[in-house]
């Protein structure tokens, strides 16, 4: 068919085609200074030279004297960093061909962008140890939603969030995160490709929060929240209540969650529990387990006053799917417990923690308590962040690994432990902190509460980085650690690379 067209025309639509294939695109705002540029690799080239000058030029002569980085590749695309959010960049390829010698293209134009979480003035990562190990990693932090490289630079931020949890990066390419109560997938330019489908507690799928992961086959997992209510009923030597589902009155609830705790009339009279949800790319409920159904069958019943003014008490947050062995590893903070889902047929196998007897008051795990995420090692075993909370400071968080029983019991083996030093912090860790295991069994720790430092430890217990956030006082003289950070996640400089350049695939325009 083009050759139907004047060949001005045709001309024109190459040109276009060509633009249309350059990245950053022109008078882009770009959220991050570690950049993909790509561009037309052009006939015979075979080595190319990006030049990239700080500063909008529109002449030659202008860019050549701001010229500040010239990477080199053999390819038509490359990654570089920028220096500085808050700026504007002017770049263009050199082409270099034994064939054709040396061609410049056009002069292209873009920006970072400007946001308090990456204005070092007002927040920073204030490193306390310089790494000795995984010096090219990037560490991604909840709560304002940032990237940092290991020298405590800000690389990337979240365009349009403020208070974000569970911030991760996913095999796909992408990212999730939780803010509120929906889980969102984006990609590295902060185009936003998928999140949880809204409220609806018919099926268990209000409220998502905690944990939301991107599962190998393309699914989301995520907790979710159920209300539940309950009727009042004494035991059989009525020496005092229990609570049972009540049936006759109808789950769904369609208030905000603060008018289902605080200003409803009957709201002690209406349980939270959490669900374990996992939805297709399209949104549908695949997989539900609900922890209401299995506490009310378990131990905890007998421990469930019969006023719902505790319905904190299970308190879920975070699992962990086991992919390959079908298994989830779920576990409730203020239970202190740990518990075993067989997938899919949803059968708790084991509860890891307290045992509640009836008519026997809590008298606190010796093991953990208040713990925060869950994983399982290379080895098998299971890790977590175990916040101690119920020793209030005299004992400090700290890192577990223990190994599950060979035969059917409850009982966890302690084989290794990292005791996490608070820096004179006078505060109970409550909530938070979380604990990834590296590749060579080293682990990531981020501290969590209002304490969130962070740092990469071996197994031999020895400190190889770490980095507390911080946010500068009003007056701008002091700072402090930041707040509302509860995890955080290490990646590596090849799957920010990944990141890079799926977004721009995703960027690019699709052929009808």
């Amino acid at each position: 068919m083009l050759q139907k067209l004047p060949i001005t025309v045709i001309l024109f639509i190459v040109s276009f085609h060509l633009r249309g294939q350059v990245f950053p695109k022109e008078n882009s705002t770009l959220n991050y200074r570690i950049i993909g540029f790509s561009f037309p690799p052009g006939d015979g080239r075979n080595s190319y030279q990006v030049e990239i000058a700080a500063g909008n030029y529109l002449t030659e002569d202008s860019f050549n004297k701001n010229i500040i980085l010239s990477p080199n590749s053999k390819t038509s695309k490359i990654i570089a960093e920028v220096p500085a959010f808050a700026s504007r960049y002017t770049w263009r390829v050199v082409y270099d061909s034994k064939r054709d010698g040396v061609k410049k293209s056009d002069l292209y134009h873009f920006s970072t962008g400007r946001r308090s979480a990456v204005d070092t003035t007002k927040m920073r990562l204030n490193i306390l140890q310089p790494a000795t190990s995984y010096k090219d990693a990037y560490a991604c932090i909840d709560g304002a939603g940032v990237i940092y490289d290991m020298n405590g630079n800000p690389v990337w931020y979240m365009p349009d969030s403020m208070g974000v949890g569970d911030i991760k990066v996913t095999p796909q390419g992408t990212i999730t995160y939780l803010e509120d109560i929906t889980g969102y997938e984006m990609d590295y330019n902060g185009k936003k490709l998928w999140e949880t489908p809204a409220y609806n507690n018919d099926t268990g799928t209000g409220f998502h929060h905690h944990e939301f992961t991107r599962l190998a086959n393309g699914h989301y997992m995520v907790l979710g929240t159920d209300f539940v209510w309950y009727s009042r009923v004494k035991t059989e030597d009525s020496s005092y209540f229990v609570t049972v589902p009540d049936t006759t009155k109808h789950n769904r609830y369609t208030g905000s969650e603060g008018s289902a705790f605080v200003d409803a009339p009957n709201a002690k009279n209406r349980g939270r529990y959490s669900t374990i949800i996992e939805f297709d790319e399209k949104g549908k409920v695949v997989w539900l387990w609900r922890g209401a159904q299995h506490l009310m069958e378990s131990d905890y019943i007998n421990y469930l006053p019969g006023d719902i003014s505790r319905r904190y008490e299970v308190h879920m947050n975070a699992f962990y799917f086991d992919e390959k062995n079908k298994m989830i590893y779920a576990s409730y903070r203020n239970l202190s417990r740990i518990i075993t889902i067989q997938y899919p047929s949803g059968k708790v196998l084991r509860n890891y923690g307290e045992i509640y007897k009836k008519g026997v008051a809590p008298k606190g795990n010796d093991l953990f308590c208040n713990q925060h995420s869950i994983r399982r090692s290379k080895e098998g075993d299971l890790y977590f962040f175990n916040n101690n909370y119920c020793h209030g400071i005299s004992k400090p968080p700290s890192i577990l690994l223990m190994r599950e029983p060979a035969k059917d019991t409850n009982v966890l083996e302690t084989v290794w432990e990292y005791e996490c030093s608070t820096d004179g912090c006078k505060r109970g860790f409550y909530s938070g902190g979380i604990a990834t295991e590296l590749p060579d069994s080293s682990f990531f720790i981020c501290m969590g509460s209002d304490y969130a430092k962070l740092l990469i430890v071996n197994r031999a217990k020895k400190i190889l980085w770490s980095a507390l956030p911080e946010t500068r006082s009003k007056d701008g003289k002091t700072w402090a650690p930041s707040e509302k950070i509860y995890r955080a996640t290490l990646i590596t400089r090849k799957e920010l690379e990944h990141l890079i350049w799926v977004a721009e695939e995703n960027d690019q325009p699709r052929s009808h």
